[in-house]
Parts: structure tokens; C-alpha cells; sequence
């Protein structure tokens, strides 16, 4: 069974984008294309269930939809960078524009300049309007007509139908280097989110009255069976758990179970065997019991442990610290000063050595601390940062609680 990619951007570069990637032995794509970057988001969230994973034909698209939340599978966008701006610049040259007086949009300014020492040129007079988060095409289409009469480079379909008829305005398109290296991302990342999905989650469950259990069994895509001590046994894998729950948010069935038990407690398991799994299972319905009669606990490798609401979990700004804290096994204080150093950074990403000297910790620690915050949905890996030394890269994150 091949892999199915859905291949996003304008409808002039999409069928190029996907006849590359249909290269690849069992790769096939479905053809997505708009006539604007603002309607990516809504193609996305239409046909996820048809795809595998995402390439978008370029960053814009990619982000407005990451933005929007839609993306539930691996997603990867065509960097237009290195080669693609170079041959955009000789194209250029040979149209008898001066590539040393451009505005570009969308590319950050270091990668610019990177490319114009590259080439030898100078890039004193290229001015370049990186992308940024909520930018628009109107925004891009404003920063190029202002300034003295030059040539243009837009990643933009929409900014090069605005400006075509008003100046020299080159459109870049992804070169077939650049998708390759996309794709060979984006396979990689759908084929780990295939091996995660079919981790095995073992649940050991504690209830008075097992009335309902084989439907909520049914409903996660396991079974169910008898274990030691009156202990039910369910049996499924992470994909479905990790659907049913919202992203390891809440436990639905914890609550119906409840409204017929004074008692229930769950503890799954998440491991690469079924003997992890089940000792991962035993440790979370050990926590559950120390939390109270109906509790839910997800226990995962490296210590780390996840409560499981019982009832419908709201979005992380509209639920209480003490609420997040019991979720993800930090302390109230620990929330408050993430939630200070969020505000702090304005929203935007923080190094893991930024939050560990905000928190006063170790490095590492602050590492285990954003990887549970991350499986809750309350921070997210945004990229990494050289950290200027023969050590790790420094993983950004932006927090979201």
C-alpha cells in the first residue's frame, strides 16, 4: 500500500510539485490547488482523511495552515532557497534587470544575504520583507511598490498578480532539487507517525459495572478481555486512542463509565511491546488510584505521565492552572512562570536554555518539562538554534498555555 500526499499551492505549480514527487516508488498525490494562499487552510482541513501527510509548494500556505490548527497529519513545505533564488537572480540578469537593486518577499534577510555572498553579489540595496506570522499578500504587495522603480522576486502567486502589470515581478517556483528534499522529509516524518500510530495502548480498567465497556472498546478499535483481579484488559493502538482522546487531552469514556460507577479508574499503557505497554498500564492505574475513584492516567516512556480529564477538555487558555498542572504532572508555580516567560518573549519562540533559565533548572529538565507540555498540546517544536557550540542544537518551542 504506497503513501498518498497532498500536494497544495497554485494551481500553475501544483501538477510540477506532484510529478516530482510521483517519482518516488509507491508515492501517489492528490492535486490540491487555489487561486489564493488564504484558502489553504480550508482544502486541508476538507481532505485530511484522503492523505498521508502535506507538501505545500511553499512556506506561506504551509503556515497559514499550521496557524489555523488544521494540520493532523505530517506536513512539510518547498523551500525556495539556495538554488531556486540563484537561478531566479540569473533569469534575471539575463532580462537586463539589476539583481543588485530587488525587493523579496517571504525569505528571511540572513538567507538572502547568504545567497547574494554565494553568488558574489552585493545586497546593499535588496530589501527584503520576511515572512511573518498574519502576513498578508496586501502587506507584500504594499512593501514592493514602495521605494524607487526595481525588479521584484515574490514566493506569492497573489503579490505576482497584483504587481505583473506594473513592474518586472518574478514569481519563484520550486525547482526539482528542492522538492526532492521536502519529500525525502515528509516520507520520513509520515513514516514515523505510521510507526507511532501503530504503538500498542493496553488499558487496565477498574469498574464496578462492565456494562458499556465492550462499546467503548468498540469505540477505540480494541478489545476487551479479562485481567487479574477483576481488572478489565483493553487492547488497541495509539492512533485510535490518540483520536478518541482529543490528542491525549480527555477521556470521554471516563465520564460515561462514571454516571453508572462510583469507582472507575483507567490506566493506559503506550509502549513498542506488549510487555511495555502493560508495565506502562500498571504504573498509570497506580496513579489513577492515588488521584481518587474515577481518574484516567497515560503513561509513556521516559517517566512521563499524562491525567486524562474526564470531561470534555477545554482549550489550554480557557482552563484553570490547576486543571493543566494535575494534566501534565508539573507544579502550579512552574505554569505560572512558563505563562511569564511566554508573555515576556511576546508570543514567540523560546529556546529550551531560555525557559531553563527562567525556571532556574537544568536544561534537561526543562526539556522532560516541554515534552509533557508538548504531548498535551500546550507547546509546540517550532525549529532549532545552533546553540554557537559543538553541542546540541537548542530546540525552540512556543508555548501555548
Amino acid at each position: 500500500m504506497g503513501t498518498v500526499i497532498g500536494v497544495v499551492g497554485p494551481h500553475d505549480l501544483v501538477d510540477d510539485v506532484a510529478a516530482v514527487c510521483e517519482e518516488q516508488p509507491g508515492v501517489s498525490t492528490l492535486r490540491l490547488d487555489y487561486d489564493h494562499e488564504s484558502q489553504a487552510p480550508a482544502i486541508v482541513e476538507a481532505h485530511a482523511a484522503a492523505v498521508e501527510g502535506w507538501l505545500f509548494t511553499g512556506i506561506v500556505p504551509y503556515m497559514l495552515s499550521r496557524d489555523a490548527e488544521v494540520l493532523t497529519r505530517p506536513a512539510e513545505f518547498v523551500d525556495y532557497l539556495g538554488a531556486t533564488l540563484l537561478s531566479a537572480l540569473v533569469r534575471l540578469q539575463h532580462e537586463g534587470q539589476d539583481v543588485t537593486h530587488l525587493s523579496i518577499d517571504t525569505l528571511s534577510t540572513a538567507e538572502v544575504n547568504a545567497t547574494f555572498a554565494g553568488a558574489g553579489l552585493p545586497a546593499d540595496e535588496v530589501r527584503t520583507l520576511p515572512y511573518r506570522p498574519k502576513m498578508t499578500s496586501q502587506q507584500a504587495v504594499a512593501f514592493h511598490r514602495k521605494g524607487p522603480a526595481h525588479a521584484v522576486i515574490t514566493c506569492l502567486s497573489s503579490v505576482h498578480e497584483a504587481l505583473r502589470d506594473e513592474m518586472h515581478v518574478l514569481r519563484l517556483v520550486p525547482s526539482v532539487h528542492s522538492v526532492r528534499v521536502a519529500l525525502r522529509q515528509l516520507l520520513l516524518s509520515a513514516e514515523g507517525q505510521a510507526q507511532e500510530d501503530a504503538q500498542i495502548a493496553l488499558g487496565l480498567i477498574e469498574v464496578e459495572n462492565d456494562e458499556g465497556l465492550l462499546r467503548e472498546a468498540a469505540a477505540l478499535g480494541g478489545t476487551l478481555a479479562a485481567f487479574r483481579g477483576g481488572t478489565h484488559l483493553l487492547v488497541t493502538t495509539r492512533g485510535p486512542l490518540y483520536e478518541a482522546t482529543g490528542g491525549f487531552a480527555g477521556l470521554p469514556m471516563l465520564t460515561r463509565l462514571a454516571t453508572d460507577n462510583d469507582v472507575v479508574r483507567v490506566g493506559f499503557g503506550l509502549g513498542r511491546s506488549a510487555a511495555e505497554a502493560e508495565s506502562l498500564a500498571r504504573r498509570a492505574l497506580a496513579r489513577a488510584r492515588r488521584i481518587g475513584p474515577v481518574a484516567a492516567v497515560l503513561s509513556l516512556r521516559a517517566d512521563t505521565d499524562i491525567v486524562l480529564e474526564s470531561v470534555p477538555v477545554a482549550r489550554p487558555e480557557e482552563q484553570s492552572l490547576s486543571v493543566i498542572a494535575r494534566r501534565v504532572g508539573l507544579s502550579v508555580s512552574t505554569l505560572e512562570k512558563l505563562q511569564e516567560a511566554r508573555a515576556a518573549a511576546g508570543g514567540e519562540p523560546l529556546t529550551t536554555r531560555e525557559i531553563a533559565d527562567r525556571l532556574a533548572v537544568q536544561q534537561r529538565t526543562a526539556r522532560r518539562m516541554l515534552h509533557r507540555l508538548e504531548l498535551a498540546g500546550m507547546a509546540e517544536r517550532t525549529g532549532n538554534l545552533s546553540s554557537g557550540s559543538s553541542g546540541r542544537p537548542l530546540t525552540l518551542y512556543r508555548l501555548t498555555l
